[in-house]
């Protein structure tokens, strides 16, 4: 069976699968075929290079850009979902609704334009600096209802500061980018979106179909053979963010306030990145004093429960580039897994689904009036084989930090006796590159 394309090449349906939701396509570069090895040297104490240059900060996108027009009635407004997870607040490209490793901005979008949208229907390439869409073909046979946002990755971007620990970072930013569509969506009263973050395509990495505000639309076909995130995943808990509340999401700067967060906000950040981690990802928090211990979630909906004794953001401080500020923060929440010995599919499906937890988490975190801060580059990282489990199996894959005044903190109570200890602190080298 085979499908002809725009420019006329044919494209068997193996390529279509294998190259993402809505057929082949060139642009956006994908994750080495070596991925394991490269994420193994990403983790290595081996320091970054000097910077290079990081080249253009959009795609040079075909043809002349166009306004996205206001929606009428029953019409999806791509214009307000892009304002609201994507676009850039100012002409250095830094200010967006999304966070980014080093603001470095890797991530590319390309949209897949059904009906019952604000923009005819067809393929377009994004340009967040200026908010403008760039015509680059017509859709694919039998294109939904709705939207489907790409996401790739152009990695100079991120490589010209991060060099070989680039690629953690780039597919922890698509899994940002992705989670920004998603709440951009929520936040638009649109139909219900569904990401899509199972590391099966190399281009694009990631992405996020939203149906068409329309009364009735037959049921979504996924021509690309790849199987949604999980509904959980799709409609995390907790209440609908405002458009005003993602336009102002910021990353806390340096230093964070030292004070834990309440108990309440706590385990709703954790809650939150808990329902939208997926089941490959294990997670924790790291608090301090007045009774330093490592919290994991409880089962039953229970408060979440002490599973190591300890100091641990100093370690965790060493780990993170060096960051010494992290040693002072008042919580870090931490994404852990991904083994050594995981396959390129697993590191990709793990790393994008690290980033989409973490932004919802970094959203709940702020709605609870937390200072928070997405941590994305760790070295030596191995939190399973610091508790005295088996090394190689248990990293620490994305981190973010909290804060909180300390009107808003309670104490929490004393260890549990048979908590593990957490190791002594290790010293915090001088660091070039802080993610």
């Amino acid at each position: 069976m085979e499908h002809l394309d725009d420019d006329g090449r044919t494209a068997d349906v193996n390529r279509l699968r294998r190259d993402g939701p809505q057929g082949a396509r060139d642009r956006g570069d994908s994750p080495p075929a070596d991925l394991p090895a490269v994420l193994a040297h990403a983790r290595s104490a081996r320091r970054p290079g000097p910077d290079t240059p990081a080249g253009p900060r959009v795609p040079a996108w075909p043809g002349r850009p166009s306004p996205l027009p206001g929606a009428g009635p029953g019409r999806l407004d791509l214009g307000g979902l892009l304002r609201l997870s994507l676009a850039a607040s100012d002409g250095s490209g830094r200010l967006r609704p999304v966070p980014s490793a080093g603001a470095l901005h890797p991530v590319d979008a390309e949209l897949v334009v059904g009906a019952g949208c604000s923009l005819p229907p067809g393929r377009y390439g994004y340009d967040p600096l200026r908010h403008r869409v760039h015509r680059l073909g017509r859709e694919p046979d039998g294109t939904p209802l709705g939207v489907t946002v790409e996401l790739s990755v152009t990695a100079r971007r991120t490589v010209s500061h991060y060099g070989h620990r680039a690629w953690p970072l780039l597919l922890l930013d698509t899994g940002h980018a992705a989670a920004a569509v998603v709440l951009a969506a929520r936040a638009l009263g649109a139909g219900a979106p569904e990401p899509l973050l199972d590391g099966a395509a190399a281009r694009p990495l990631a992405a996020v179909r939203v149906p068409a505000p329309a009364p009735t639309s037959p049921a979504t076909t996924h021509t690309s053979g790849r199987t949604p995130t999980s509904p959980a995943t799709a409609h995390p808990p907790g209440r609908t963010p405002t458009p005003g509340e993602l336009l102002a999401r910021r990353s806390t700067p340096p230093p964070l306030p030292r004070t834990a967060p309440a108990p309440e906000a706590l385990r709703a950040v954790l809650d939150s990145a808990v329902h939208a981690g997926g089941a490959e990802l294990r997670w924790c928090v790291a608090v301090g004093a007045p009774e330093p211990c490592l919290l994991e979630p409880a089962p039953g909906g229970a408060p979440p429960r002490r599973f190591a004794a300890g100091e641990a953001r100093p370690t965790l401080a060493a780990w993170a580039g060096g960051q010494a500020w992290l040693a002072d923060a008042g919580a870090v929440l931490l994404a852990r897994g991904c083994p050594a010995d995981a396959d390129a599919a697993h590191i990709v499906r793990t790393h994008l689904r690290a980033g989409f937890a973490v932004h919802l988490a970094h959203i709940t975190a702020l709605h609870h009036g937390l200072a928070a801060r997405p941590v994305g580059s760790w070295q030596q990282a191995d939190l399973g084989a610091a508790l005295g489990a088996p090394p190689g199996q248990d990293w620490i894959v994305h981190g973010l930090a909290l804060g909180a005044l300390p009107t808003t903190a309670t104490a929490a109570p004393a260890a549990p006796a048979g908590s593990r200890p957490f190791p002594a602190a290790l010293p915090a080298p001088e660091e070039k590159n802080p993610a």
